[in-house]
């Protein structure tokens, strides 16, 4: 084939060493059901929980979640898989034992699609941007920022947005001072909410009702993450979500913003609610707000998105507490994407179906140069 025309190499990485593995997985099916192979030559990249980097068959079937004890996970015995920094160029290499390393030829983008630590929150953009090479979404220090709830809390309280009472414990301060940790967390009152710093998926979450409950619930946010947010409780408020997505131009363009409404089985937003089909949780999109609610809503979205220096995608999540006044919960640089994901279906409500997403991502990734961004 002519180098020159080509069709650009997408390099699909899913999987991960977080305790959003499975969550991954799902989203790269999807992801490559969608990918349009007659525009791109498409490679499945996985990356076990042990962190062995691999090249997986990618087949969307595989890669679907059947219950709550069938999560799908990266085949870490398949042949290793690795960037190769070239001149002027990156390739993929394959490597299996007892036979020579072989090259599948230069990668023109990666669409990382890891949720969670070591993988939305930088470490993987680094990565690739050691590699000189292009890649979805947001850059280092972006999706860092917003993958620590405590820091993200604190750009966007200096950029003037509106975002929850909280405080942050670490488990050096849980071991040697735990009494002066549940005065910080009592002064913010009750219910509250414990969860990992930089968890995601609603995994180690805790509502804690009154003191008495929340060593549990930092002992289990610790599981987590060595770093636990407390904070309080939105109460009595409507959960409202707002998709954000560059045009090629660079402009940061809002969906329609949708509402999530879960049954009284669950107190909050949980891992069952969100991913077990059996669950009961309602999404409304578009959501049933006034038009100034909706407005406001997609300006804070941007607002956000800017404020922590996001490119390509993100979804901002809200609470609109009782009066109508909203508080910014926060903002995730590589949302659930799976068609029936919040995101997704917010852009299809806004015109722009999942394989034109899949695309629209693709396409400003490759447009974009590498370096310094």
């Amino acid at each position: 084939m002519n180098e020159s025309r080509r069709r650009p190499r997408v390099a699909v990485v899913f999987g991960g060493k977080s305790s959003e593995h499975a969550i991954s997985c799902v989203t790269a099916g999807s992801v490559l059901a969608a990918i349009d192979r007659e525009a791109y030559d498409v490679v499945p990249i996985g990356i076990a929980t042990d962190g062995r980097w691999v090249l997986e068959s990618g087949d969307p079937e595989r890669l679907r979640i059947e219950g709550p004890d069938k999560l799908p996970q990266v085949d870490g015995d398949r042949a290793a898989i690795a960037l190769a920094p070239e001149s002027a160029s990156t390739s993929l290499v394959v490597t299996e034992p007892t036979q020579p390393p072989r090259a599948l030829g230069e990668v023109d983008v990666v669409f990382p699609l890891l949720h969670g630590p070591w993988g939305e929150d930088g470490t993987i953009q680094g990565l690739l941007e050691m590699a000189g090479v292009r890649y979805v979404g947001a850059g280092v220090l972006a999706s860092a920022v917003s993958m620590d709830k405590a820091y993200m809390k604190v750009v966007l309280a200096a950029a003037g947005l509106p975002v929850l009472p909280s405080t942050t414990v670490n488990r050096r301060e849980w071991t040697r001072d735990p009494e002066r940790c549940r005065t910080r967390a009592d002064v913010l009152g009750y219910p509250l909410f414990v969860k990992p710093a930089r968890g995601g998926s609603s995994m180690g979450i805790s509502k804690v009702h009154d003191r008495s409950e929340l060593d549990d619930a930092v002992a289990e946010a610790l599981r987590h993450d060595p770093k636990v947010l407390v904070e309080a409780a939105a109460v009595d408020a409507r959960e409202i979500e707002c998709g954000v997505l560059e045009s090629l131009d660079g402009r940061p363009q809002t969906s329609v913003p949708a509402e999530i409404r879960f049954s009284e089985e669950h107190e909050f937003y949980d891992f069952a609610a969100k991913y077990l089909p059996e669950e009961h949780t309602e999404l409304d999109v578009p959501a049933d707000l006034p038009d100034a609610l909706t407005r406001q809503i997609q300006e804070l979205s941007v607002r956000a998105f800017e404020a922590v220096g996001c490119e390509g995608l993100a979804r901002v999540d809200f609470f609109v507490l009782p009066g109508e006044r909203v508080v910014v919960n926060e903002i995730n640089t590589m949302p659930g994407f799976t068609p029936t994901s919040m995101f997704p279906r917010m852009w299809a409500a806004s015109g722009v179906d999942y394989p034109a997403l899949v695309d629209r991502l693709i396409q400003l990734a490759l447009q974009r140069d590498t370096g310094l961004r």
